[in-house]
Order: C-alpha cells, then structure tokens, then sequence
C-alpha cells in the first residue's frame, strides 16, 4: 500500500486561521483525505487540507464539502470522533510515540499522546490523555457553531483550523530542535459515526477500520524557510 508524502511550507507570517483563502494558505499545498474505509455509507465528503509551520507552531486548515453534519459534543476529550470530525495523527520521533488530534466540526477537541496503540477496554496498552491545561494550548478556529442539531442533510461547507505549539509536543517527546528538515510521520482524516451516513477516510490508507496504525502513516516534511 503506497504512503502519501507532503511538504509543510514555512509561513514568514501567521496564518490566518479564519480564511481558507487568505495568502498565507495560497503558499500551502492542498492533500486530499480521500481514502474511504469500505465499512463507510456511500456519502463521500471531499475534504481536504493544509498545513504550514513557523518557529513557534505547526499550523493546519481542513475544508470539507459535506452533508449530514452532525455535532453535538461540546467538551474537552469528549467522544468528537463520533460527531462530523477531522483528525490530525502526527509522529515527530521514531520510538517515541504520536499525538492524535481530533477536532469536531463545532471545535471541540480530543488528544492524547500514544506509545503503543494496541487496544484495550480503557484505550491502549500505553497512552496518556493530555490534561486540559496542555490540551488548551493548541488553539481551534470552527467555521460551524459549537453544537449542530439537528443534522444538516443539505450540502454544506465548512472549515476547521489549528494551531499546536511545538512546545506541546516537545513536553512529551523531548527536544524537538529547528523543524525545518525534518521529516516526520503522520496521517490526517475525515469521519463520522453518529449521523445518518457514517464514514471513515484516510490521507494515506490505513488497511483496517483502526485510524491507530503508525505503520500505515505517511510522512511530512518542512520545508526550509525562504532566505
């Protein structure tokens, strides 16, 4: 199974986390989330995104041409992959674990630092569940209300933007130094459960209905910055 690549171009300003169309998006390339689980209804959400980085934080922005949005989550590390969601899976270290970020279309957010992602009745064989002062860091632009009920079964855009400190990951995984070089594995997705029409998909192609499968990540790479 191929694994997608991506280059994280370097922002010389703040992205705007607001406007999928302002310039500093224009210098990201687009990756499409389009990987569908064979488990999945047959509605297909074109949804794609795009990611940028600077000295302090990598940046990322979801666009999704939806239907049948539903979100009715509204707490920290509540169940937000259950409503209308889109998810960023990121591995700064070999050996050292990834990150799961997963955001709900009203913002709401779930993370969690992963070491071995084998299943368990309470989550995974080693994990930790990022306390609400750290997981408060990574800063969460919904273009959609904080809650979506009912659902909306009409076509309907929406966009969800981010930013994580490389600060953040670094408390869990150690130094992480200039990122510009370096090349790290990840895997970005769209999903829905509790809504009329479920779905799963993928960035680069995971070979089973399991969104925690390192070794089917992809891999990232910054860019150096201009000079």
């Amino acid at each position: 199974m191929d694994r997608m690549h991506y280059t994280v171009e370097y922002a010389a300003v703040q992205p705007d986390l607001e406007s999928w169309t302002s310039p500093a998006w224009a210098q990201a390339d687009m990756l499409q989330i389009a990987h569908f689980r064979p488990e999945s209804s047959d509605h297909r959400p074109r949804t794609h995104a795009r990611l940028l980085y600077d000295a302090d934080a990598l940046y990322g922005m979801f666009r999704v041409e939806d239907r049948y949005v539903r979100c009715t989550r509204t707490s920290y590390m509540s169940d937000v992959y259950r409503d209308s969601c889109v998810e960023l899976f990121v591995q700064p270290k070999p050996e050292r674990g990834y990150f799961n970020f997963e955001f709900n279309c009203g913002g709401a957010l779930l993370c969690s630092h992963v070491v071995d992602p084998t299943r368990t009745p309470d989550g995974f064989v080693d994990f930790t569940r990022l306390p609400e002062r750290d997981g408060r860091q990574v800063t969460v632009h919904p273009s959609l209300p904080a809650v979506v009920e009912p659902e909306i079964r009409e076509p309907i855009e929406w966009t969800l933007a981010f930013s994580i400190p490389f600060a953040l990951l670094a408390k869990y995984v150690g130094p992480i130094g200039p990122v510009a070089g370096q090349t790290w594995r990840a895997n970005l997705f769209k999903c829905a459960e509790d809504n009329s029409h479920p779905h799963w998909a993928a960035w680069s192609p995971v070979d089973e209905l399991n969104f925690h499968l390192p070794r089917c990540f992809g891999t990232i790479q910054f860019a150096h910055a201009p000079r």
